[in-house]
Formats: structure tokens, C-alpha cells, sequence
């Protein structure tokens, strides 16, 4: 074992190294302990063998840094940050065999540019009083909204277009609380690549959307995309039954006129058909999202969703389940004319990052790509197996696109970030104002009145909430999906 140490001015570090006896193996530690300032850690690749060079910069950049070489390969590393000062240990194993030579890997310490205030504003974000006060709020003002949409069934028979109107401002105030749970508390970043002829018309005109359904947060950045072009109130999805008996989100969406279904054709040719026709004079713009799909992507779902494209005859695909044609074919045929295109969007995240729901509400900031394609109306064929067989390529296309982003690590076309409405900001603030205060002043009574049976039932209260909570978000988790196909043939062989 070797060991050799060095300072430069308000720092202290070393190094330890051990070689394995047979020369195959090497670890390297290294440990910094800085005492005024936050670092970050920089890491830059480079072809083995390479030697790495460590640069630790002084306080304030004054005068050059103190330098340290060391014969080392590849770099995974952790950096944690604690109160008064950072504590930093990377870990290497490299396998050099007998090669032992210097080259320009490089490996930075630099100062961060997070102030240690980001720290204490994420531990914040992670704590459960945060969480139950979002719910609150949220379940609270859902359950208002949902009480005040039933009492506009009145307007139907009399001014229809009124009730959609007046629906869509009250979907809004539900649906912007996840949208803002996502750009603003977490800050989740999502950038569009797409055709800077196209990006003006989006939202100026109705569109179908269909986007990829691997990830547990993509329909939150579907309906993030649509807020960002004003058009998240209105907006609709086609999704499956059951999730119109869950509360608030569902309950809201009936009176919106979202269009749900069995995934069962014969049940559902006739009902979706008929839902779809109702949106034709529908007075606001909206994007119709769909996942063509059906399902969220899993290995063992995607196994079964092949097996069936090879009975079919069909091409395989890598990163998507076959898309069920169907329910896309019956949207285009009922939408023609109303809807001016379709939005191709294959979403993915940097770094293969696992976005969840409990993560946004930990205030985990991801970062999006998100790939937008606009294809006019006319060019998807009206006849319904043209529009499955062209369905099947736009999906081969959406694969290959997932291929070089996987490869490359983005898409296709012009980056560019629609800008952060205020609004779901506001309206949250709004809602807080008007719930918070009777809501601490009722559990503020309840403790001084010092009854154990009250307090016994708050807790109880308090219990239930916090499950319901826990079961609104399992909803979106991957592992709670509906199950694709049967290993019944029959099933197989119908789409």
C-alpha cells in the first residue's frame, strides 16, 4: 500500500492506493474534507490505461491549484455535503492488467455553483408534513371542485357549451396542482425537440397526441406540455374505465367529457365512438392524448407484445409494446376535420433517470427530452387497416428515435423550451390561502382541548389520509399497470 498526502491553503487531503498481487485489480480512494466551501465533483472519461489528475482549486481561485497525478481508469463516484464543510469519497476499480502508463484523463473538484441554502430546501421538500399539506390542499379543493361540477349539470340542458366552458376552468384548478408539483416544486426540466415551422400552431389548434407510455410520470409531462401552450384545461385523454371511479382526478374527468374504455373492442367500439363524436363542437382547444399502447412498458409485457408481432407478421420493436390500432384509427376517423394533426411525442429522461411520482413529491428534479413531431391530419389514411399499417411505422419510427437518443443522448431537430406559465403556481397559492388557515386553526383547537378521544380520532384521520395518498400515487406505478395481452391465441391474434 502506498499513501501520500499533500495541502494546499484551507484544505487537507490524501490518498490511499492498493494494488491487487496478481496486478488485474486496483483501487484508489481519495478523501477531501473542505472547510469553506461547497464543491462539485466533474468527471471527464478517458481511454484505459490512464492516469488521473486531480485539481483542487483554492479558495477564491487565488493562485494556481495544487495537483496530484495518480494512475487510475474509471470513476464512479458519490459526493455528500454536510454542515460545515463537504466530505468527499470517490471509489475506482480499474482493471489495468499489467499496463501501467499516463494519459490525459482528467478528474475535477470545483466549486459548486448550489448554495448550501438548496440543501435545506431539499430536505424541505422530502419531509412528510410538506407531502400532507399538498395533499391536503389537493384532496380538499378536489372534493370543492367536484361538489361545485355536479351542481353545473344543471346548465347542460340549457346552455351546453357554458357547462364545457366553465368545466374546463374547474379541471384546470385540479389538473395544474400536479402540473405545478412538477415545474415548480420539483423543477423537473423538460426540453422539446421539434420543427421551429411547426412550434408556433401548437396550441392555436387541436391535435391528437400520441406519446410513449414507459415512464410513471408520463402523463404529467403530457399534460406539462399542454399547460405550456395554454391548453391543459380543455385537453383529453383516452383512458381506461377504471380510473373514472378514482376520486377527484376520475370524478373530474367525467364531467370534462374525457372518453374512457374497456380495452375490450366490442364493448368499446360503439361507446368510444360515441365520445369521440360529442367532442367535435367542443368550444375550447385541447390536445387528445393517447397511449397507443394501452399499457406502461415492462420487460416481461414487452416479451408477450412481441411474441404477438411475430404471429401478426409485424416488425419488431425495442423499446415500445405493439400500439393497438383500433382505438387510434376510431379518434382519427371521428376527429377528422376537427383535430388538425397528430403530435408524434417520444418522451425519455437524461441519465436513465426512473422519474415517479413520489419522487416529484420529494421535490426530485428530472430532466426531460421530449421529441415532438407534427404530421397533418391528411396524411394519416382514413381507411382503417392504411391507418393500423401506418400506426405500426410511425411506432418503428418512434424505436429508432429511442435508439439514437440512447445512442447520442438526445433527439432529432431543434431544442427549445416553451416558457413556465404562472398560473398553476397561482392557482395552488390560491387554494393554500383559502384551506390552510381554517384547516391549522381546526387542528390547533383540536390539541388544546386535550381530549384523548379527539386526538385519538385525528390520528386515525390522519392514518387514513396518508393512505389514500399512498394509494392515488400507486396508481401511476409501473408495477400496478394492467397487463398486456393473454396467453390465450385468440387473444394473440386479435389487436
Amino acid at each position: 500500500m502506498g499513501w501520500g498526502e499533500t495541502s494546499a491553503e484551507d484544505h487537507f487531503f490524501f490518498f490511499s492506493r492498493r494494488v491487487h498481487p496478481m496486478g488485474g485489480v486496483s483501487l484508489f480512494s481519495f478523501q477531501c474534507w473542505l472547510t469553506y466551501s461547497s464543491y462539485k465533483l466533474v468527471a471527464i472519461s478517458a481511454p484505459q490505461p490512464a492516469p488521473f489528475q486531480f485539481l483542487v482549486p483554492k479558495p477564491m481561485c487565488q493562485g494556481p491549484p495544487a495537483r496530484r497525478y495518480v494512475p487510475f481508469v474509471r470513476f464512479p463516484g458519490d459526493f455528500t455535503s454536510g454542515r460545515g464543510g463537504c466530505l468527499c469519497t470517490l471509489s475506482w476499480v480499474a482493471d489495468l492488467g499489467s499496463l501501467w502508463k499516463y494519459s490525459p484523463a482528467s478528474i475535477y473538484l470545483s466549486e459548486s455553483t448550489q448554495p448550501r441554502a438548496m440543501d435545506l430546501l431539499g430536505l424541505l421538500k422530502s419531509q412528510f408534513l410538506c407531502h400532507l399539506v399538498f395533499c391536503y390542499v389537493f384532496i380538499a379543493s378536489g372534493l370543492i371542485i367536484n361538489t361545485v361540477q355536479l351542481f353545473t349539470l344543471l346548465l347542460w340542458p340549457i346552455n351546453k357549451q357554458l357547462f364545457r366552458r366553465i368545466n374546463c376552468r374547474l379541471s384546470y384548478c385540479v389538473s395544474s396542482q400536479l402540473v405545478m408539483l412538477l415545474e415548480w416544486w420539483s423543477g423537473t426540466e423538460c426540453i422539446i425537440h421539434t420543427d421551429p415551422q411547426a412550434y408556433p400552431k401548437y396550441g392555436k389548434e387541436n391535435a391528437i397526441v400520441v406519446l410513449n407510455h414507459k415512464f410513471e410520470i408520463d402523463f404529467l409531462c403530457g399534460w406539462s406540455l399542454a399547460e405550456r401552450f395554454g391548453v391543459l384545461g380543455g385537453s383529453k385523454v383516452l383512458a381506461k374505465k377504471e380510473l373514472a371511479y378514482v376520486p377527484i382526478i376520475g370524478w373530474m374527468w367525467y364531467f370534462t367529457e374525457m372518453v374512457f374504455c374497456t380495452r375490450k373492442w366490442e364493448q368499446d367500439r360503439k361507446t368510444v365512438s360515441q365520445s369521440l363524436l360529442h367532442l367535435r363542437d367542443y368550444p375550447e382547444k385541447y390536445f387528445f392524448l393517447i397511449h397507443c399502447e394501452g399499457t406502461r412498458f415492462t420487460e416481461k409485457k414487452h416479451q408477450i407484445s412481441m411474441q404477438v408481432a411475430r404471429a401478426k407478421g409485424l416488425p419488431s420493436l425495442k423499446y415500445h409494446l405493439l400500439p393497438r390500432t383500433k382505438g387510434f384509427a376510431v379518434t382519427v376517423r371521428s376527429l377528422r376535420n376537427v383535430v388538425s394533426a397528430v403530435y408524434d411525442c417520444t418522451l425519455n429522461f437524461r441519465n436513465n433517470e426512473n422519474p415517479t411520482l413520489l419522487g416529484v413529491l420529494n421535490g426530485k428534479k428530472y430532466h426531460a427530452d421530449l421529441y415532438v413531431r407534427r404530421i397533418p391530419l391528411e396524411e394519416v389514411p382514413e381507411d382503417e387497416d392504411e391507418c393500423s399499417a401506418w400506426l405500426h411505422k410511425l411506432y418503428q419510427e418512434k424505436d429508432a428515435f429511442q435508439e439514437e437518443y440512447y445512442r447520442t443522448g438526445t433527439f432529432p431537430e431543434t431544442p427549445m423550451v416553451p416558457p413556465r406559465r404562472p398560473w398553476t403556481l397561482i392557482n395552488w397559492l390560491f387554494w393554500a390561502s383559502l384551506l390552510l388557515y381554517p384547516f391549522f386553526r381546526f387542528l390547533t383547537n383540536m390539541i388544546s382541548s386535550g381530549s384523548s378521544l379527539t386526538l385519538a380520532s385525528f390520528v386515525l384521520v390522519f392514518f387514513v389520509a396518508s393512505m389514500g395518498v399512498r394509494w392515488m400515487i400507486g396508481v401511476t406505478e409501473i408495477d400496478k399497470g394492467s397487463a398486456y395481452g393473454n396467453i390465450d391465441s385468440k387473444q394473440k391474434r386479435n389487436d
